[in-house]
């Protein structure tokens, strides 16, 4: 794919250009690392880093163009320079162009909320597949296009990225895609321009407040995603969660509703629920699954809401939805040799993740079952959640073993410190510190009986810890069966 300048400027958005615009752009990015020969370098401000600092580097690499906001002082004339007067509406209207507006060629389905996105993600991705639909999906997990899984190295990537996949999800023959938009990317406009056929709205609990500093800021950066939908776009809401009105108080899309408490368009009830799955009734109609716990009634609601207002049957939708399997690392079930539910790997790294999943662990254990949780807390996060999430965790367990999460740049002890900080006296006695998560794990397998349940919450489907800026690998699924 090539375009020239030309096609590609931001008309809407605004530009000053030096230099010429008829030379042929072979890709975009904002990372000069990427460059080659050919391709545009957008020099943006982000959060951390200044993309200005790496114009030399970028073209060094090949770059004919440069986007900028603030021109250099000193510049090479053989470069093209345009400066934008709004990074954010030009870098959206430039990918779209790029890449032939490709959200328009397809129906792009936007998850936000705390909990749930990647679990109902994953949910509506297969639910659709199963229905006959060729749907793709970009998760925390991966990046789904046909047969084609991709590595994903954020929830929400950047704007350039998400336009390239929705791109190659068009090209492959899907014609739905399903996405997570999480909060930071509404925020930084990575999913501006996009057009949404639906927003999903799963709910909304402590967590980012490192860096949106209050619960507004948090619930604002969310409604974003449903102040741009079009009039012929849906917005389908949590009516149990009491956010879910704040979401579309001035969005032009119809509203749907789901919900297991108050009347609603597509209204669920558990009949029954053990460590096998559950049977509910969903609009009259009873429907049994393998999901587990009220958090995943609330994930297929959403699901299920998308398939029929795409139109499909209900008895359809139904039966397709009863093969579905969670996300991985989600509520996910380990067993011991005698095939005895031993252990869940869970992606629990807030404070109502966590509770969520040990209420549910607690309604369907036996009386005689011991829960022992190992949980710690991301280094470089949110620090208010650390005291309450070893709060949870001791309130809503038999046993408790803080440990390392991803300690990032921080001292692990400290992180832990701070966890220890929300507990009683008499709960800090009861409380196990194993800082090496490994061992913590190992404790956990020694100290479980042999009809006990551990619970790994925090890391669910990674497959590494981040210490000092390395990547290590570390699988708390594979720990947790070397230890069993």
């Amino acid at each position: 794919m090539a375009k020239t300048l030309k096609e590609i400027l931001p008309v809407k958005a605004g530009y000053d250009i030096h230099g010429d615009d008829s030379i042929t752009i072979r890709e975009l990015t904002l990372d000069s690392r990427e460059v080659q020969t050919g391709w545009l370098f957008v020099a943006r401000k982000g959060h951390v880093l200044d993309g200005h600092d790496f114009i030399e580097k970028a073209i060094a690499n090949g770059a004919p163009a440069v986007v900028v906001e603030l021109l250099p002082k000193e510049r090479d004339e053989a470069i093209t320079w345009i400066k934008v007067h709004d990074m954010e509406e030009a870098l959206a209207e430039m990918a779209a162009k790029f890449f032939d507006k490709p959200s328009q060629h397809l129906t792009v389905i936007g998850i936000t909320g705390t909990n749930g996105k990647t679990s109902t993600a994953f949910m509506t991705y297969q639910l659709l597949n199963a229905l006959g639909r060729k749907c793709g999906m970009i998760s925390t997990i991966d990046v789904r296009l046909g047969d084609e899984i991709h590595h994903a190295r954020l929830t929400t990537p950047d704007v350039i990225s998400v336009n390239r996949w929705l791109d190659k999800a068009r090209r492959s023959g899907c014609t739905e895609l399903v996405m997570e938009a999480s909060s930071h990317a509404l925020d930084q406009g990575r999913l501006k321009g996009v057009r949404f056929s639906y927003a999903v709205f799963t709910n909304i609990s402590h967590d980012h407040l490192d860096y949106h500093k209050d619960m507004k800021s948090y619930i604002f950066a969310k409604k974003i995603l449903f102040d741009d939908l079009q009039k012929n776009a849906k917005a389908i809401i949590n009516k149990d969660d009491k956010r879910g009105e704040v979401m579309v108080q001035n969005t032009r899309a119809a509203v749907v509703t789901y919900s297991l408490q108050k009347l609603a368009d597509y209204k669920a009830r558990i009949i029954d629920m053990d460590l096998n799955g559950m049977t509910l009734e969903i609009n009259g109609m009873q429907f049994v699954t393998a999901m587990i716990g009220q958090f995943n009634v609330y994930n297929l609601l959403a699901a299920l809401a998308i398939a029929r207002e795409e139109g499909f049957d209900l008895n359809e939708v139904l039966q397709k939805a009863s093969l579905l399997y969670p996300a991985e690392g989600r509520f996910e079930v380990v067993r011991d040799a005698s095939g005895r539910t031993a252990a869940i790997i869970d992606y629990a790294h807030t404070p109502d993740a966590l509770k969520h999943v040990l209420s549910t662990i607690n309604q369907i254990k036996r009386k005689k079952q011991k829960v022992i949780t190992v949980v710690g807390c991301g280094g470089d996060r949110d620090q208010q959640k650390r005291p309450k999430m070893a709060q949870i965790a001791s309130r809503l367990s038999d046993e408790v073993i803080l440990t390392s999460d991803n300690p990032r740049n921080e001292e692990p002890s400290k992180i832990i410190g701070q966890m220890l900080d929300g507990l009683d006296p008499d709960e800090k006695e009861a409380t196990l510190v194993v800082e090496d998560r490994r061992q913590a794990i190992k404790m956990a397998c020694k100290m479980r009986g042999d009809t006990d349940i551990i619970l790994i919450a925090g890391k669910g489907h990674e497959k590494y810890q981040e210490i000092k800026g390395e990547r290590l690998p570390f699988d708390d699924k594979h720990e947790v069966k070397v230890y069993l």
